[in-house]
């Protein structure tokens, strides 16, 4: 071993606790780095294999009914590779162990042979046998939450026939890998599921025989979506079709999409902030070893050690650093990302979804942390190669000590000669006081992210559930009905009140600019399922134009004032020209929304509805919910209460997960900030302070000149990293925010106490350190200093 090589080994172990602060911080960006990446490159390489292997359609389109003679002629449509035509209802599920009745979507299987799109992936057991009336495959996400298995059986009413049904088998579809109800966006796999079903035997149930209501189909190389949809809109518009959409507007490929982009950001942002913090902490840490080392970097010289052979030895301690930060954070990265794909499996369901590690990512945070750590350094080390040998011999020149610009001012009167010694050093130095206040500013922003995410939770479920969905229950029927059918829903057991609601689907228009959007009709006045602002307050239905919500506005590009069109995709199909009467706050996919009678004057039809919202008589729950088991009109009934119940399930596992990271995250590196920070102030102020010793000072007056720099640093970083928590919080908010779900930027009181807690916490851990090796200063070492 060179003796360069022996004399660093020696400078690291002098500086351990120096250059751990400075890898773990490290560590920390190149852990949420490799992560991340490795997440998207498991979603993407799972949903990727699967859409393909398995046929995930390009283009979907339901209707009313259409007969199965005009099969080829949609195959014959410009484009078209495969196509499937399918029969798609919906059923009531009556499970053990629930109160409310469950609900679900069933399609349809072709009898003796395979699908050509949107093939299923089998778990457990078989698929139906051709024209089997009762034998059905059912969702795995549904088995798991009941423990169903092949040869089960469960009660279930399909086009108003009671009927029993036997699990032959448990699978999963490309269409559904993020499992949710029509119009919901978190996974309610207790009261939800998909079931699959012989062609022929569900045309019977469903009174479909010889006709079809849902089409699938992908699209040839080269094809483009646009024209396939609109030729197959065209064709099955005599047939009560909705508007086709393609992958890009299906709900479960959206989610997919969002969740990816949203650790792409990730995987970008938060390791710059800490690669640059550590950039910070090398850079200081560094300089002053320099500047400790000047008499043996003139030794090397003089021994014959060339500047560059200097200069190398002083990158190999920030070479050390990264080393040091990248075995640990990959280690950390990959067990985190194996434990985060767990999560992942209870909402996307795959049929192989595991942790692929992105080896590009691995060397991609090398090259990234060993580049800025070599920013860092690189001032230290054009510092230690350009002193002159002869120079470098003589002590460092004292810096200059005039009058600081508080003492001018008359301002350091009021303190004590140790708090005037604490502040005076500050003013001297003001680069390296600037950027421990930057790197404490970041470690104060840091918890302010899981704690805005925390309180926007806890908003959005209040918001939801106690602002605007006032109502007990919100039943849906399978096919709208006239207003007998209201009278109907108010006169069933325990209904207290009833407020229908009529959607249709059709395309909302802006230009070159259009969304497929379910258009609600609600009652003026309406109490039940309010639409609210941002504040919370209710917005009064207009008697004209539509409101939209804010995320469709915006995507849109739309204000209110602007006029807009609306091509309903149901009934006479008739176009609406509007304009935009003003918007709404929601935080669940995407809708416009116009009085009730405007809406039934522009489909040509008096008082028909979808749904009711209910307001019920708890004491007489269960003969309501008895009687929707019972009636045959009745698609699915969603209690507000169970709603919330499975989003607070789904989300409380990923938000623990997520903060318990951002508070470790914010430890680490205030911790480290600190810690690096006072290290170096005690290694430049050592000899003054065991003279501040000899002179008569005692210990705690001389810890006290020491950290008062510290702490006057911490609490300087308070204000600002709270300002920068809070934009970095919304910046974050605001690239998950997406048209199918979107989070509120909340920040409390709570949140920003949390983060003053922890910086606070954190930078008392590291001053009782430091000030421990005050107390074991060696005075001694004073007289020996050369003069």
């Amino acid at each position: 071993m060179s003796a360069l090589n022996v004399k660093l080994r020696r400078d690291l172990w002098s500086m351990k606790g120096q250059m751990a602060a400075v890898s773990l911080v490290m560590a920390c960006g190149l852990m949420v780095m490799i992560m991340a990446r490795g997440l998207v490159m498991s979603l993407e390489t799972a949903r990727d294999k699967y859409y393909s292997s398995h046929l995930l359609s390009d283009v979907f389109c339901d209707l009313k009914r259409a007969p199965n003679a005009i099969k080829q002629r949609l195959r014959m449509i410009d484009g078209t590779a495969a196509l499937e035509t399918r029969i798609k209802g919906t059923l009531t599920l009556h499970l053990p162990g629930l109160r409310e009745p469950g609900d679900g979507l069933v399609l349809s299987l072709p009898d003796g042979r395979e699908t050509e799109v949107n093939r299923l992936h089998l778990r457990l057991g078989r698929l139906p046998e051709p024209y089997s009336a009762h034998e059905v495959v059912v969702s795995v996400p549904f088995a798991k939450a009941h423990g169903f298995m092949p040869g089960h059986t469960l009660e279930a009413t399909m086009h108003g026939a009671r009927t029993t049904l036997r699990i032959v088998g448990v699978g999963i579809s490309p269409e559904f890998v993020y499992e949710t109800r029509p119009g919901e966006t978190v996974p309610d796999s207790r009261r939800y599921g998909t079931f699959w079903m012989s062609e022929g035997a569900l045309a019977e149930a469903y009174d479909l025989s010889g006709a079809f209501n849902s089409v699938i189909l992908t699209l040839a190389p080269g094809a483009e979506t646009g024209p396939v949809k609109k030729e197959l809109d065209r064709i099955l518009a005599p047939y009560g079709a909705l508007v086709a959409f393609d992958r890009s507007e299906h709900v479960s490929t959206k989610l997919i999409d969002d969740r990816i982009a949203m650790l792409k950001g990730f995987a970008i942002a938060f390791p710059v902030i800490f690669l640059s913090i550590a950039a910070f902490m090398t850079s200081a840490a560094l300089t002053r070893l320099v500047r400790l080392q000047r008499e043996q970097i003139a030794q090397l010289k003089a021994f014959g050690y060339s500047s560059a052979a200097v200069g190398w030895h002083y990158f190999q301690f920030a070479l050390a650093a990264v080393l040091a930060a990248t075995l640990l954070g990959s280690v950390v990265g990959l067990w985190l990302g194996q434990n985060l794909v767990e999560i992942y499996h209870r909402f996307f369901q795959f049929p192989n979804l595991v942790f692929r590690p992105d080896w590009w990512a691995l060397g991609l945070a090398l090259a990234a942390s060993a580049g800025a750590s070599f920013a860092g350094v690189l001032g230290a080390v054009r510092q230690a190669v350009s002193l002159p040998p002869a120079e470098a011999m003589r002590p460092e020149p004292p810096a200059h000590f005039g009058p600081s610009l508080l003492e001018r001012m008359g301002l350091l009167r009021l303190l004590s000669p140790t708090q005037r010694m604490a502040l005076r050093n500050l003013e001297r130095k003001p680069w390296q006081a600037l950027f421990t206040t930057l790197g404490l500013a970041m470690a104060t922003a840091i918890p302010i992210v899981p704690g805005a995410m925390g309180d926007g939770i806890d908003y959005l479920m209040d918001f939801q559930w106690r602002l605007a969905q006032r109502q007990d229950a919100t039943v849906t029927l399978i096919e709208p009905g006239s207003p007998s059918a209201l009278h109907a829903l108010s006169a069933m057991p325990g209904v207290m009140h009833a407020e229908p609601f009529r959607v249709v689907q059709g395309r909302i228009v802006s230009g070159l600019l259009e969304r497929r959007v379910g258009l609600t009709g609600r009652l003026p006045g309406a109490r039940l399922n309010l639409l609210l602002d941002a504040e919370g307050r209710t917005v009064d239905l207009p008697l004209s134009g539509l409101l939209l919500s804010e995320k469709l506005a915006e995507v849109l590009e739309l204000v209110p004032g602007d006029p807009v069109r609306i091509e309903v995709q149901e009934g006479r199909r008739p176009v609406l020209e509007t304009f935009v009467a003003g918007t709404i706050t929601d935080f669940a996919g995407v809708g416009a929304y116009m009085d009730f009678d405007a809406l039934g004057r522009l489909m040509g039809e008096e008082r028909v509805i979808s749904g009711a919202h209910l307001v019920l008589d708890e004491s007489r729950r269960d003969r309501f919910l008895h009687e929707v088991s019972d009636t045959p009109a009745i698609a699915s009934a969603v209690f507000t209460s169970s709603a919330r119940e499975s989003f607070q399930s789904a989300m409380g596992d990923m938000m623990g997960v997520v903060q318990a990271v951002y508070f470790g995250f914010a430890i680490i590196v205030s911790c480290g900030v600190v810690y690096n920070g006072a290290r170096i102030a005690l290694s430049e102020r050592t000899r003054d302070l065991a003279t501040l010793r000899v002179l008569g000072f005692s210990e705690a007056e001389t810890t006290v000149v020491l950290l008062s720099e510290l702490a006057v640093l911490t609490l300087a970083a308070l204000l600002p990293g709270l300002w920068i928590g809070t934009e970095l919080a919304r910046i974050l908010v605001m690239t998950a925010n997406t048209e199918s779900v979107r989070m509120p930027l909340v920040l409390t009181d709570r949140a920003y106490a949390t983060a003053v807690l922890i910086v606070l916490s954190s930078s008392l851990a590291s001053f009782l350190v430091v000030g421990r090796r005050i107390k074991n200063l060696q005075l001694l070492s004073v007289l020996k200093a050369p003069e």
